[in-house]
């Protein structure tokens, strides 16, 4: 039988795919329809902006202002579509073959069409524990919504004591993935024809020697996985994404930029690691560059910091999620998510959305429609369990 707030959910997603919220743009024209679309409902929802005032997340509280609740949460940003070979316009929603076609279908304006058509039954449900409807900007990017969002929410209450983010998970339960640092380090030398280049010092050599550390310590990381882990790799990542410096082969290089990032899995001191790196290229690599050339400098800026989602922290939400579904098996995910910026700040959270997010960040992206079905129905019971 077809769930009834089934078409109601497509012409919401239909609406949310057109907007073309790409992450670090205004996702503004979006966030004003999901405040239009609840308002139209009787409920009330409050924004909470970036530094620019161009991007905004927005939550509502449904049911009654008590702490203890349940945050629903998504991101309104997707990947861009260039360069991918779409078989029809991505930003307009196509419906075939048991399938939701464009972009932003799975990831994850899917789940949010869900959310936005469940709100009225949440509103009539008779809850006596609050649902609060989230979603949140530059999830992509480094997930620059999420902290703004949940300091807004602490800060305003009620506090909610669970969080489930919608992530495509093909609806199955997620309580832990790794965290994600994004870094940049940038090499400053000193520029002199390659004829003698005792008189410069080569941003592009001390780079590859910052490169080579970074190597051994991923080696090392490899060579020691934790024993039991669940993650797939079971040891901390680090990586070197990008490369750039140098401006000719007869020229001494006077700038470098190495690009990198580090995942660590939950419980390990990322910010340890990336000090005794930073503490490397400071006191080892330093000062012979500026034994020639004083003015020579190694500046590391962290990008973007995720926090991993701990699932040792993940109890009350499993509990709460496998009561509603009657599952009780747990994974662990390779990706990160906004879902860790919840758990740091000590509300018990699992990713757990419809779809998969094998079909993410592709040219034709969709969504099953059965996965819509499914969300949908979990939505209803997770009303009837809070209505107890």
């Amino acid at each position: 039988m077809t769930h009834p707030r089934l078409e109601e959910t497509i012409s919401v997603l239909k609406r949310l795919v057109a907007f073309k919220t790409l992450p670090g743009e205004t996702n503004l024209d979006l966030v004003g329809y999901a405040k239009s679309y609840l308002a139209d409902r009787g409920i009330e929802s409050h924004l909470s902006f970036d530094e620019t005032g161009k991007r905004a997340n927005l939550s509502a509280v449904v049911g009654p202002l008590v702490d203890g609740g349940v945050v629903l949460n998504g991101h309104t940003d997707i990947v861009a579509v260039e360069g991918q070979a779409w078989s029809a316009d991505p930003f307009t929603l196509i419906r075939r073959d048991g399938r939701l076609f464009g972009r932003g279908a799975v990831d994850m304006k899917g789940f949010l069409a869900c959310m936005f058509a469940s709100a009225a039954m949440f509103r009539d449900a008779g809850l006596s524990l609050p649902v609060h409807l989230t979603i949140c900007y530059d999830e992509e990017i480094g997930g620059f919504g999420a902290p703004v969002l949940v300091s807004d929410m602490l800060e305003n209450g009620p506090r909610p004591a669970v969080a489930i983010v919608g992530e495509p998970t093909r609806m199955r339960l997620v309580s832990g993935h790794k965290g994600g640092y994004e870094m940049r380090t940038e090499f400053t030398g000193h520029a002199c024809h390659s004829s003698d280049p005792r008189k410069g010092v080569s941003a592009v050599q001390y780079a590859g020697r910052f490169v080579a550390h970074l190597s051994d310590l991923a080696e090392e990381m490899a060579a020691h996985p934790r024993p039991g882990s669940r993650y797939d790799p079971p040891y901390t990542t680090l990586t070197i994404g990008l490369i750039q410096g140098g401006t000719a082969l007869n020229i001494i290089a006077q700038n470098c930029t190495v690009g990198w990032e580090m995942r660590p899995v939950p419980g390990e001191d990322g910010a340890a690691i990336i000090a005794g790196i930073e503490r490397h290229a400071k006191e080892t690599l330093l000062p012979a560059m500026q034994a020639v050339a004083p003015e020579a400098s190694i500046v590391t800026t962290t990008l973007a910091d995720i926090p991993g989602l701990d699932d040792r922290e993940a109890e009350k939400a499993v509990a709460l999620v496998s009561g509603v579904t009657g599952r009780n098996d747990t994974e662990v995910a390779p990706f990160g998510t906004d879902a860790g910026h919840f758990c740091a700040a000590g509300i018990s959270t699992v990713v757990f959305g419809p779809g998969s997010v094998d079909q993410a960040h592709r040219p034709d992206e969709f969504i099953d429609i059965s996965e819509i079905e499914s969300c949908l129905t979990f939505f209803d019971r997770l009303a009837a369990r809070l209505a107890r």
